[in-house]
């Protein structure tokens, strides 16, 4: 099973999806916006693309520009927000099994299939 964190209104999430239907992949569809992951999900999704939670963050929303920016946040304070603000979440995220990627480009998520 293929886990796609989905934002539909998103081109390179959109892109990354039909990349992985093209691969025929079984998907289960996570439409984050609506059902954001826990705080243990995006934890392991961290873990997974081996990368800190600063790097997961869209920078350029305004929630962040007008909330976040600028101060400095713990490790947590940073997962927290992207809990509470799910559209702080850098899309689309794909995992498999124990693999993770950020289709942007949508074909980064080829080498985890």
């Amino acid at each position: 099973m293929t886990t796609i964190y989905h934002n539909p209104r998103c081109s390179k999430s959109r892109q990354t999806l039909q990349l992985l239907e093209d691969k025929n992949e079984d998907l289960n569809i996570v439409k984050y916006l609506e059902e954001p992951p826990t705080k243990e999900e995006l934890k392991r999704i961290l873990e997974l693309l081996n990368i800190k939670p600063i790097a997961l963050v869209r920078k350029n929303e305004q929630i962040w520009k007008d909330n976040f920016k600028g101060k400095d946040l713990s490790q947590e304070e940073i997962i927290n927000a992207m809990l509470d603000n799910p559209k702080l979440i850098e899309r689309p995220i794909v995992v498999k099994g124990a693999k993770a990627s950020i289709g942007r480009p949508p074909e980064n998520v080829l080498s985890i299939l």
